[in-house]
């Protein structure tokens, strides 16, 4: 497959991928599919979002970050027009490092919610009041296998598997990016040395 071919099966996915992990940070803002707790997240009435949603790693790492810059640019050097040439196919491994530091943001956080945990009211044995925090904190994601520990959290409704279902999207979003970004790298590389196999193609 000729390098400007290859850009093209790369910067598509990159887009849907982009656009996943940004709906998916939106949504985790909004546990049990509620804005209640947003707003009294906002309201000072104490954490009621989990910490590293407010990261913003899908919405900056494995959106932002993927999507405006180097998406478009690696899809412009599979066209015909002014990035389709050796200099385009050598800024686009530049954007595409840009997209790895992304994805690896992305990654980092999501992994990170995967293994702490949500936020959510809880109650421990013995205590009298339930109350907000983090329950599998220092489970080591050990929770993750064990559906009956997810009772514990008793609001959001069914926020475990809420945030398993949208941080296990983003932790995969981000891999693939991660992966597609760093073909990218090599492939203008190629395309940089050996040129895009374009009919026309400049200097």
């Amino acid at each position: 497959m000729c390098t400007g071919k290859c850009s093209k099966a790369i910067a598509i996915p990159l887009y849907v991928l982009a656009g996943v992990s940004i709906i998916c940070n939106i949504i985790a803002f909004f546990p049990g599919w509620s804005t209640e707790y947003a707003q009294e997240d906002r309201d000072g009435k104490g954490d009621r979002i989990t910490d590293e949603v407010k990261y913003m790693g899908g919405f900056i790492g494995g959106g932002l970050m993927v999507m405006p810059i180097p998406a478009i640019h690696i899809h412009l050097t599979s066209s015909n027009g002014c990035c389709a040439n050796r200099c385009g196919m050598f800024l686009s491994i530049g954007f595409a490092a840009a997209g790895v530091v992304g994805a690896l943001y992305s990654l980092a956080t999501a992994a990170l919610v995967l293994a702490n945990g949500p936020v959510c009211l809880f109650k421990v044995t013995g205590d009298k009041d339930a109350s907000w925090g983090r329950p599998f904190m220092n489970n080591s994601g050990s929770y993750l296998g064990d559906s009956e520990l997810w009772k514990t959290c008793l609001k959001p409704d069914d926020v475990v598997e809420f945030n398993i279902g949208l941080f296990a999207t983003l932790l995969v979003a981000a891999s693939v990016e991660l992966v597609l970004c760093a073909i990218q790298m090599v492939n203008g590389l190629f395309g940089c040395i050996c040129g895009t196999c374009g009919g026309k193609e400049e200097a």
